[in-house]
């Protein structure tokens, strides 16, 4: 009998699937951190600047249960390779745009669609396949990853914009994607099996199976077989509102919000960052909770939780950094820790094979909410000269959220069962 190695290949597999997600949300935030700048040089109006925000997060969410079907085809590492190289290509030609249509073609629609490749549905799939013990952890740990992006990403870049200009703060993310590039290509493996190895808290290494039907049908088979079920439409109402209160509003206007009240654009960014690191904990910790305890509950308080901080921003902003940072620790605890209680729910009704390409549906809901904040927050601050209104609506429907939460069936079904 072979000896089992000390170390699992899959933790390295973690590893790299966790530095791509970290870079590909650096690239995410940076339109949030040169806006202002955006319209001082261009004088392209916060609406329009968000408008092209609103297309990309919606084409991001979009391309979650498509890219599940192009992993089950082509594999994890090749669609990693190719999101990773458009991603270098559209940042390069991001330097030499002039217009608000070439901001629209490259941010709003191929980084859009690049980035949707390696979304959360990436760490689903390999958290999927690698692990059937901790898998709740590895999901919590590679959703973290958005935040720990945020953490690294944004103060750099928002003191390399402010002291050398914009262009070097795409030329410093565009170094970083040359060097992940090769390290993607020499270690990611796609499956256990390429390694030799089982899924950790298995026994048997078992081949991938073979990908059967067409690569655009696969994710609407699925899809019209998960809006049979109650489940589904109430995992993607709560995850619209997530959408709708994370990346959306707070991702894209936290930083503007904090320049209307005179908060320089390092100090804010900082801010954002800070509410990363605490995310980065939230989260893993998140995963590691949903192994234990009943998803339901924990997305009832993460949910209602999230809602008493944004209704508590607008005071927090007008009353200084102390208010801020107490407001940056308590969001960032709960940013997004909702995914994992979601995913174990989604794998647990839906069966290990489905969840991939239905959770990749639930993120389009939550990326459709996400597009409406991100651009109806721009539209309500240009209206009525303040952000204190979206943030509030925001918390509401947190609330509501959290409700929707609880009326989740409390059932589990086998893959087996599932598929009979």
């Amino acid at each position: 009998m072979n000896k089992a190695p000390r170390w699992y290949y899959g933790w390295t597999v973690v590893s790299i699937v966790f530095f791509v997600l970290l870079v590909s949300a650096g690239i995410s935030s940076i339109p949030s951190v040169l806006m202002l700048q955006f319209e001082k040089e261009f004088g392209w109006s916060r609406s329009a600047v968000s408008g092209a925000l609103s297309i990309r997060i919606f084409l991001y969410g979009l391309m979650g249960p498509f890219s599940a079907a192009l992993m089950a085809r082509f594999g994890v590492r090749r669609i990693m390779l190719l999101t990773l190289s458009l991603l270098t290509i559209s940042l390069a030609l991001t330097s030499f745009m002039t217009e608000l249509w070439q901001f629209i073609a490259l941010w709003g629609v191929v980084i859009g669609l690049a980035t949707g490749a390696l979304a959360n549905v990436l760490g689903v799939t390999v958290a999927g396949r690698w692990f059937v013990k901790h898998r709740g952890l590895v999901v919590g740990m590679l959703t973290a990853s958005a935040a720990t992006g945020q953490l690294l990403f944004l103060p750099l870049l928002a003191k390399i914009s402010v002291v050398l200009g914009w262009r070097f703060s795409i030329y410093t993310t565009i170094t970083v994607l040359i060097v992940l590039i090769p390290i993607v290509a020499i270690w990611m493996k796609d499956h256990p099996y390429n390694a030799g190895v089982p899924p950790l808290g298995e026994t048997e290494i078992v081949p991938p199976a073979p990908f059967h039907g067409n690569l655009f049908l696969a994710p609407l088979l699925a899809l019209k077989d998960a809006v049979k079920s109650g489940t589904f439409w109430l995992l993607a109402g709560t995850f619209f509102f997530c959408g709708f209160s994370t990346n959306g509003l707070i991702g894209t206007h936290l930083i503007p919000a904090c320049g209307d009240f005179n908060i320089p654009v390092v100090t804010a960014a900082g801010l954002l960052a800070l509410m990363g690191m605490f995310d980065m904990i939230g989260t893993t910790l998140s995963g590691w909770l949903s192994d234990r305890f009943d998803s339901r509950w924990l997305l009832f308080w993460y949910y209602g939780l999230r809602g008493l901080s944004l209704i508590f921003l607008p005071y927090a902003l007008d009353g200084g950094y102390t208010l801020m940072l107490v407001f940056a620790v308590f969001y960032g605890l709960d940013w997004i820790a909702t995914v994992p209680p979601t995913v174990k729910i989604t794998a647990d009704h839906f069966g290990r094979e489905k969840a991939g390409m239905v959770f990749g549906w639930i993120l389009v809901a939550h990326q459709l909410g996400a597009s409406a904040a991100a651009y109806g927050a721009g539209v309500m601050r240009q209206w009525l000269g303040s952000y204190t209104v979206p943030f509030v609506t925001a918390g509401f429907l947190c609330l509501f959220a959290s409700l929707l939460a609880i009326r989740v069936a409390n059932m589990r079904k086998s893959a087996a069962a599932i598929e009979a």
